[in-house]
Order: structure tokens, then sequence, then C-alpha cells
């Protein structure tokens, strides 16, 4: 089937097309006129020949925000390598994250449902050792596990602390990263002071640049010869504050100075960063994921990896989010819609752009299903597989993307959106006409209104309590 390119995806940013040739980046691509090579829309690839279930690569960015990356709109921050990656597969206009911050989407990546259906899932973000996700809830990697697949997870997990909750309890082989929501790149100091640094359980000290370390962590592991398929969760927690590039080893003392004097809020350095520095930390991150693709591709497995490069919420103070309104911890566009990337050479075609809602719970069944993995009957997916629909052309039946933070709800139905904000007045945007979210037409479609109303009280009647 072919995705028609919306208004949506053709507005927004012809000034990023402007400033990205003013700097000879690529012009952002299905936002305006592109530069060559110009982006299609989807159509999948038949006839096509079989391939083996594909190893599966995960890359998530934290706090990135829909407009960070010169395929998609940035001005001022160039980043070849994920656009390369874009080129090689489908670009996502209207993707989203499964919530607002961190840990509530990775609960909505890890068990495919709405973060309110577990207690974990409630907290946002997870801030303490009280909750986490439980072991005995089946995820994405243990289900591909028990169907397979080798599994790791390199980077930030922020869903549960030890002792009671670890990515190893959780169906991961193996892990090495930071347990918790934010650290100190260079001393891996948390919130409360803490050592954030492990392998498996157990610390492991290593003083250098974090984004380096994990770079060369997930480069090693998807360059190893495998005996099966294998899932790598690579969560970077670049660019999430504290604002510090590789070299900024001055800016990291003063901080850990802080930490260590008993500032429990040295780590958002609001006193900090600027939109060079994110920029720095952004280019940063692309670099990195080039050097993990680059030794995938030495590897010889690139064709039959599926590589999916998303966000995991919508970008914060120093992102570049036109046109989109709000940002991280809101439910208006530039809080959930992330930038979001899916290349897999053996059964995809690139250079394709799709303008199809999609949120995060539809990837982990999309990758259940590419995998040959069934979901635990007890524990049913709240996304819907995008499997046919990318490999044969199926149509996506319409359907509702649903979202709840406190104080917030929205619902997404086609080019509809239903949101209520802080405010406590229901609202009610056209987003392909309006994706700034700043024209209300409740008080012309109290029918429609009432209809998405009632949708979204539907599925929050089956969610636990706050």
């Amino acid at each position: 089937m072919s995705t028609p390119l919306s208004r949506r995806a053709l507005g927004g940013a012809a000034a990023g097309v402007a400033a990205a040739a003013a700097l000879g980046a690529a012009a952002p691509s299905a936002q305006a006129t592109p530069a060559e090579p110009r982006e299609r829309p989807f159509r999948a690839a038949h006839p096509r020949r079989h391939s083996r279930r594909p190893n599966i690569l995960f890359i998530l960015g934290d706090d990135l925000g829909w407009a960070d990356l010169s395929s998609y709109g940035s001005p001022h921050i160039r980043t070849p390598h994920l656009d390369r990656l874009a080129r090689g597969g489908v670009r996502f206009t209207d993707a989203y994250s499964g919530s607002a911050t961190c840990s509530p989407t990775r609960f909505s990546l890890y068990t495919g449902r709405y973060p309110g259906r577990t207690k974990g899932g409630l907290a946002e973000p997870i801030a303490d050792k009280s909750v986490g996700l439980e072991p005995t809830h089946p995820t994405l990697a243990s289900l591909l596990r028990d169907s397979g697949y080798a599994t790791a997870l390199i980077g930030k997990w922020h869903c549960g602390y030890l002792p009671h909750y670890s990515p190893t309890r959780s169906g991961w082989d193996k892990f090495f990263g930071n347990f918790g929501g934010a650290l100190e790149y260079y001393s891996k100091l948390g919130l409360g002071g803490e050592y954030d640094l492990y392998e498996g359980d157990a610390e492991y000290k290593d003083l250098r640049y974090y984004t380096r370390i994990l770079t060369e962590r997930a480069s090693e592991y998807v360059g190893r010869d495998h005996d099966r398929p294998w899932l790598l969760n690579l969560n970077f927690t670049t660019p999430h504050w504290p604002w510090i590039a590789d070299g900024d080893e001055d800016t990291s003392a003063e901080i850990v100075r802080r930490i260590k004097s008993g500032d429990r809020s040295a780590l958002w350095h609001q006193d900090g960063g600027s939109i060079d520095k994110y920029r720095e930390m952004v280019e940063d991150l692309d670099r990195s994921v080039g050097q993990v693709l680059d030794a995938l591709r030495r590897s010889g497995q690139e064709q039959d990896t599926l590589v999916l490069f998303a966000s995991d919420n919508g970008g914060e103070r120093f992102s570049y989010n036109w046109p989109l309104a709000g940002n991280k911890g809101s439910l208006q566009e530039g809080g959930i819609r992330v930038p979001t990337v899916l290349r897999w050479p053996a059964r995809i075609d690139g250079g394709q752009v799709s303008d199809l809602p999609v949120f995060t719970p539809d990837w982990t069944a999309t990758l259940l299903d590419l995998a040959g993995a069934r979901p635990h009957p007890a524990y049913p997916l709240d996304g819907t597989s995008l499997a046919g629909h990318l490999l044969r052309g199926a149509e996506v039946p319409e359907r509702d993307l649903f979202w709840r933070v406190r104080g917030e709800r929205a619902l997404r139905r086609g080019d509809w959106k239903y949101y209520r904000g802080r405010s406590g007045r229901d609202q009610l945007f056209h987003l392909s006409e309006d994706a700034r979210e700043q024209a209300d037409r409740a008080p012309f479609e109290q029918a429609r209104l009432a209809d998405l109303r009632a949708a979204w009280e539907r599925v929050d009647a089956g969610l636990l309590r706050y």
C-alpha cells in the first residue's frame, strides 16, 4: 500500500530546508521539496525474497526532539549517519513514544502495553527503588529469548533498581549500562550520588565518557559471531542532561563536586547547557550510531538486521521541535512525537517515508511478529503489528493511539486528536491541518469530541489508578 504524503509531512520545515542548504547539508525530505535523493511514499516491496528471522537492533536516543535530526528539519544540527539510515529504509513522520517521559515509554516498549497496566509504569518517571518492571511480566526480550534469540541490553535501563529489578531478571541474557534515569557522563554518578554503571548486577568501573563506552560495547556485540538471531536494545543517555559533551571534563568536575556536596539538583544542570552544547551532543549521538552501524556492516549481518531508531519521548530545553508545541512531559505533539527510522535491507526498500500514525507498543507487536514469537495470552498487547503492512502492503485498520499521564490525556484517531491538558479543558485538533495544535475544533465538532473522549475513558477504565 502506498502511504500518501500529507500536508502534515509537507509543511513546517521550510526554514529547516533553507538553513540546511545554507550549511551544505542534505535538505530534509518529505517536509518540503527535498534535495536528491528524493523520498517516496512507503510501498511494500513485493514480490520479495524470503529471509531468515532478523536480528533486531533497537536504538533509543534519550530526550531527542522530533526535529533534532537534519532529516527531520533541524536547521543547525547535522546528522549524516542517521540521515543515511533513513535513506536506507523508512522515515516515519507521525511516530510517537508510548509516554511523555523516560521510564513509562520503556515499560511500553518492553511489555508492548500501556504503561498504566503495571504499577511501575505509573511512575513518571521512576525515581526510587519502590517500583520496577516485575520479573514475572513477559517482555520483548523474554518472548524473543524463548523463541530462540540471544538478547542483550546496553545502556539505560530505567525500569527499576537492584536488588529486585534488572534487565537480566526480565529476559535479557546480557546487560551493561545504568539503572537510573540520568548519570554524570564521566563519573557515572546518579541522581542520588550513587555509582551507576554495571555489567550484569555488578558495578563496572570505567570513567571514560559514557557515550564512548556504550558505542564500544555495542559495536563489539553486533560485530561478533552469533550462532542464532539476536536482539540488542541499545539505549543511549545522549542527549539527556547534564549538558556535557565529550571533552567537557571541567564541567563534569564541577557537577561531581556539587553532587558530592549534597546538591540533589546538580544533574538537572539547570544553570548550564546551550543550543550549541546540545548540538554537540546530538551530533555525537549521530557519530556513535554511525560507528555501531559500521561494525554491523563489517560483520556481514547488515542485510538481515532490522534496525529501528527512535527517541523515548519528545525533546527538552534545547530541542528543535518546530512546528510542534510542547515538549517532554506533555501530551502535546512535542512531548510524544519522535523521530523514528526503520531499516531492514533484506525485506524493505530504502528511500521511503510514511505518515502512518504509530506508537511504541506497535513496535513491540511488530518485532515479535517478524521474529515468529507469540505474545503471552495472559498479557495481551496494546500495540498493533505492522508486519503485514511493512512486508506485504496490508492495510492497517484505523485504531486509536492512547496516552495518559498525570494531569493530561490524549487520544489520536486518524488525523483527529483529543487532548485535555492541565487546564482541564477538552480540546480537539485536526493534525494534518494543525500540527501545532493551535486551532481548537471542539466547539464545532461536539459529536466527534464526545466520541473520542468516550473512547479515551473506556481505555482508562481498564488501567491501574495513580
